[in-house]
């Protein structure tokens, strides 16, 4: 007999919650086959089979709370379940209710096997959508082919006139009357960790934000003549994001308060450049750290940043992903902001935001231009930094976009 453990969870998380037991008692497993996925604040975990067996017994259930290495479920290595009903793994977990055994007896437990066939015909993405969201794909207006309810159905559900949805608590967390639908369900882990860590940042931080524009076009002209050439030599696309990230980083350099942290009364100054890049999920916004972006190519930052979206969106992402950082990078232009207050993320003391990029007319050596430009915002914590070291900071990375050129040359 050997023990499944939650996994050892690093000092800034303190526990996490079961969201989704993929076996059940009683059910064989090979090696590495997932067992249970725990969210934490930062990213969900998975919990694989140790080895070939079968698992026992399962100590914890889905939404209890698990410390780090808590014995979450018991597996018996080397065990068939010949003698086991068979599972399926994409069947949901038919729900236990009890009654009272007629002599009189203990209460036997009886497998309700109703609605099983109710989710039979849903894709696993709907399944996850519908635990997630707590909405019944039943009271949900299906648009796919024979009103069969689709992923995006779930994103932004339509009830049916008649739903009335509970949670698992039995609180109601959507009605429908008519047209007029309100939906309410629980914040997720990593949802309330956000919002914590936001509010955290406006009351507990002196946060300024200071504005500049650039002008896009030297980077969009230079993008256009080697992106494919840049393509086929290093294997992914060349974007705007690579370029942002070395001039933030030159920028550190010469501006070392913006990439130190507070520790209490004391200042850090840190001697390397690990970068965040805000990357949005099905869960939220995550901020993935880009490690010694000093000794990093453009190529290597392109690469590096397209394996954490695609993580990002499988929720594959991992603690070590997201540890550390010491100064952030969000682009909300990619959703089409034009100019926004980006909060800090403690306990860095600056975080730069980048926005949509829109023509506009601007006086060039007395003549009126349309050129492409963005507004960057640097929001600080001023405690740290002075408002002449941010309004510097943010003139560097504007003169390092404008005219790429001075990063290959080192000026």
């Amino acid at each position: 007999m050997a023990d499944i453990k939650a996994p050892v969870f690093p000092e800034s998380v303190a526990d996490g919650t079961i969201v989704e037991w993929h076996v059940t008692e009683g059910q064989q497993v090979n090696r590495d086959d997932l067992l249970a996925e725990i969210e934490t604040d930062k990213v969900v975990l998975e919990v694989v089979a140790p080895d070939n067996g079968v698992v026992t017994r399962i100590v914890k259930q889905v939404d209890d709370t698990v410390l780090s290495d808590e014995l979450i479920a018991e597996f018996e290595a080397g065990a068939s379940a010949d003698a086991a009903p068979a599972v399926d793994p994409n069947q949901p977990a038919a729900p236990v209710q009890e009654r009272q055994a007629t002599d009189g007896g203990e209460p036997v437990q009886v497998t309700d096997k109703k609605g099983e066939a109710d989710h039979k015909d849903q894709s696993p993405a709907v399944r996850k959508a519908a635990k997630e969201s707590g909405v019944d794909p039943k009271d949900v207006e299906g648009s796919g082919r024979g009103g069969r309810v689709t992923k995006t159905d779930m994103s932004n559900p339509t009830l049916k006139a008649d739903s009335s949805i509970k949670s698992d608590s039995g609180r109601p967390v959507a009605e429908s009357t008519g047209e007029r639908t309100e939906k309410r369900v629980p914040m997720t882990r990593l949802r309330k960790t956000v919002a914590n860590r936001l509010l955290a940042a406006s009351q507990e931080t002196a946060m300024l934000t200071t504005f500049n524009e650039v002008n896009m076009k030297p980077l969009m002209d230079m993008r256009a003549k080697y992106k494919d050439q840049f393509e086929k030599r290093h294997g992914t696309r060349l974007g705007f994001m690579s370029l942002f990230v070395k001039a933030a980083t030159e920028a550190l350099k010469r501006f070392p308060a913006v990439n130190a942290s507070l520790d209490g009364d004391d200042i850090v100054y840190h001697g390397y450049y690990d970068i965040g890049v805000a990357v949005s999920s099905s869960r939220g916004l995550v901020v993935p750290v880009l490690r010694d972006t000093d000794s990093m190519s453009m190529a290597d930052v392109e690469a590096k940043i397209r394996e954490f979206g695609g993580k990002a969106q499988e929720g594959k992402l991992g603690l070590d992903d997201m540890m550390g950082g010491t100064f952030t990078i969000s682009n909300g232009g990619v959703f089409g902001s034009l100019m926004s207050t980006p909060i800090l993320n403690p306990p860095q003391t600056a975080i730069l935001g980048m926005h949509a990029i829109n023509d506009r007319p601007m006086a060039v050596n007395g003549e009126v231009k349309i050129l492409p430009m963005m507004y960057l915002a640097l929001s600080y914590d001023h405690r740290m930094i002075d408002g002449k070291e941010a309004v510097q900071f943010l003139v560097t990375i504007k003169e390092l976009v404008e005219d790429p050129t001075m990063l290959l040359l080192d000026l």
